[in-house]
């Protein structure tokens, strides 16, 4: 684990009951950081805030937040759910925009507000950008995934009014046995019936879950402001993924899922979120 510099502190969480929110909670409580969390149900315990982010005042009582050095923010509706249809979309928009928006507000009010916000974005900010390499300096590109992304990253920069330090967790494909895109993944493949999406030549930036956690606590004691991407150094190609993948697991991964079949399954996700090339690396 990395150690924090500083002595630790204390660190807000919002939207943390996933699989990303979880492990760094884990690891803060590891290093003795104290953490309060913003849930939307009854508080369970002493470290937990209720909020409702809907809620012209989202926390009732803000004195629990003051002395905050960080606040780290995860919300956001789960993009592969569900099909995609208008409501889906602004379900999904206004979970990342309304939430984060909520949150900023919430910061400003506190007498002291923390030094630092993390806030979630994805490296779907980039769009589909066949074999471009894309940096942190890279634009944004075309598409609900990247409009989504820009409009929630616009919301977290209000921050910056109260002097607050905001870093964008571009989030690629986080790989993990318990959780996420692989723990989807591996029965099929288990099954032998895995295999390459579409052509396969389509680039994507994962990230193992350890790695991220680490990256997350680096950002925390770093100066780095502004996007980061959270990816391996080593973007892979969904067929050379799938060859890994079948390698690790001994099975065959040879039935290509067409690109049409992909689209009639998933509609405008397929084309988003399985057929999109993003080749992102980590430069920052």
């Amino acid at each position: 684990m990395h150690a924090m510099t500083s002595s630790p502190g204390k660190i807000l969480f919002s939207g943390a009951s996933g699989l990303i929110g979880t492990s760094l909670v884990r690891a803060a409580e590891a290093e003795r950081i104290q953490t309060l969390q913003l849930i939307r149900r009854e508080p369970a315990n002493r470290g937990e805030i209720s909020w409702n982010p809907q809620a012209g005042q989202p926390v009732q009582d803000l004195s629990a937040l003051e002395g905050l050095d960080a606040a780290i923010h995860l919300s956001g509706a789960n993009l592969s759910a569900h099909r995609w249809n208008p409501a889906r979309k602004r379900e999904i928009l206004e979970s990342r925009v309304g939430s984060t928006r909520a949150l900023v507000n919430v910061l400003k009010a506190l007498k002291q507000p923390p030094a630092t916000l993390l806030c979630a974005s994805a490296t779907g900010i980039y769009g589909d950008r066949g074999n471009e390499i894309l940096t942190e300096e890279s634009s944004p590109g075309q598409g609900f995934l990247a409009d989504t992304c820009s409009a929630w990253e616009a919301e977290a920069d209000a921050a910056g009014d109260a002097g607050i330090r905001i870093v964008h967790l571009r989030f690629g494909v986080v790989l993990a046995a318990e959780g996420g895109a692989l723990k989807q993944m591996m029965p099929i493949f288990r099954l032998g019936l895995g295999g390459p999406l579409g052509n396969g030549r389509q680039w994507m930036s994962w990230i193992a879950l350890s790695d991220l956690v680490r990256a997350v606590f680096y950002l925390l004691d770093s100066a780095v402001d502004g996007p980061a991407n959270l990816v391996a150094p080593n973007p892979v190609t969904n067929a050379e993924f799938t060859r890994a993948l079948s390698n690790v697991l001994h099975r065959p991964a040879i039935i290509p899922a067409p690109r049409f079949a992909l689209r009639a399954a998933f509609g405008e996700m397929a084309d988003e979120a399985l057929l999109a090339s993003t080749c992102a690396v980590p430069d920052r």
